[in-house]
């Protein structure tokens, strides 16, 4: 056990307590003396311990346990998620939720991030180094990482769906995907995203009117801002403008700790949850904010190195999930308040407000220093249920 110990990264560590501190300064800043939010940097550090627990639980689990039953627990995950749509509650115009009793609520969406990229690595851990087909293994892939992205979609959260879409380009990148294949997919990805970007321009007020009639008006709010300001409701637009005007009024050092104007004055919504860079930016100014994507850097920086020094085939996939899935929020959220991405509700890893997201994220990193840990090791022969495997001799196209 002491060995092990002695194996954590401690710079990931570090980089963890410094991103603690910075989010319950800045959540104290922005909730301080405000009814309802007034106390929410005491219920962070709260979810700091349970997520620190989570961190070193996961920590000496061997992670090959995990990825051995991948399989029932994205049943289990999937299940959960399809449940949601019946009985969960609704938050910022998602239904996501499922509440126990008054204290306590869990977003499955958040959860099913880290079951599919422990699924994904289970799956592609089991081709044994060999090129994947498109029919027998691509598609397949595809196919269990869009039926959750349905599900999500169902309830009205494109953020989290559009995740898994992220994690699952992201291992197949890595998993021995046939450049061709790897191509032709960037391809369809892109074109597609162009053409519905320029679709929803030019036949803006058809969609609009189609979105409405399918009950998803909610999305309207989202990329008018971002497509097409100029037809952007004020409400629609509110959000993004201050967000903009904040940033910009930080400057170079900031305005100084506890003392930011827009913030203050709540012109910009949710600074404590999803807009927190918002605030980071404007009182800590450009200085503040490079600091805050350096600790990021670094973090995902140590993370490579250990999926680089991993032995065992299925540790590099864990990492690679994780990596992808951190940058996916972290530009995501980022980039929404600077206007180079839509606003879908994203918190920004270990820094926004929330219970979920945190566990989440610091169960992933913990999975990650478990490779860290137990990757040196021996590789044991997993056992391969008929979904996993793929024959050796099977002929390569």
């Amino acid at each position: 056990m002491l060995q092990k110990i002695k194996k954590i990264d401690g710079v990931i560590l570090v980089i963890l307590v410094l991103l603690m501190v910075v989010s319950i300064f800045s959540i104290y800043s922005v909730t301080h003396g405000r009814e309802r939010l007034d106390g929410s940097h005491i219920k962070m550090i709260k979810f700091y311990i349970v997520g620190f627990v989570a961190f070193i639980g996961l920590t000496f689990v061997d992670y090959r346990l995990l990825v051995k039953y991948a399989l029932y627990v994205y049943i289990t995950g999937i299940g959960i998620l399809i449940l949601v749509s019946f009985v969960g509650t609704e938050q910022n115009g998602a239904q996501g939720w499922i509440k126990f009793g008054n204290s306590f609520s869990l977003q499955p969406a958040e959860l099913f991030k880290l079951i599919l990229i422990l699924f994904l690595a289970a799956v592609l851990v089991r081709k044994n180094k060999n090129k994947l087909l498109f029919w027998r293994d691509v598609a397949p892939l595809g196919l269990f990482s869009l039926m959750p992205f349905v599900i999500v979609i169902s309830q009205n959260d494109l953020g989290n769906a559009l995740s898994y879409i992220v994690i699952l380009i992201g291992l197949l990148w890595i998993g021995n995907i046939k450049f061709t294949h790897a191509l032709i997919g960037l391809l369809v990805i892109g074109g597609s995203a162009a053409a519905g970007i320029m679709s929803y321009i030019h036949y803006h007020d058809e969609i609009k009117d189609f979105l409405v009639d399918i009950k998803r008006s909610h999305w309207i709010e989202r990329f008018d801002p971002w497509l097409v300001p100029d037809k952007a409701t004020a409400k629609a637009i509110y959000h993004t403008k201050n967000a903009k005007m904040a940033i910009a009024s930080g400057g170079m050092s900031g305005e100084g700790y506890m003392t930011g104007s827009s913030v203050q004055t709540d012109r910009v919504p949710y600074t404590y949850s999803d807009s927190i860079f918002v605030q980071i930016a404007e009182e800590y100014g450009f200085v503040g904010s490079a600091l805050v994507l350096l600790l990021y850097f670094i973090l995902i920086h140590r993370m490579i190195l250990i999926a680089l020094e991993c032995k065992d085939r299925g540790g590099p996939f864990l990492i690679v999930g994780v990596v992808a899935m951190l940058l996916y929020q972290i530009f995501e959220n980022i980039g929404a308040f600077l206007g180079l991405m839509p606003l879908t509700g994203i918190t920004l890893p270990f820094i926004s407000f929330g219970g979920t997201s945190l566990l989440i994220n610091m169960a992933s990193i913990g999975l990650v220093m478990s490779v860290r840990l137990h990757g040196q090791e021996v590789e044991e022969d997993l056992p391969s249920p008929a979904l996993y495997s793929s024959p050796a001799s099977a002929k390569r196209s």
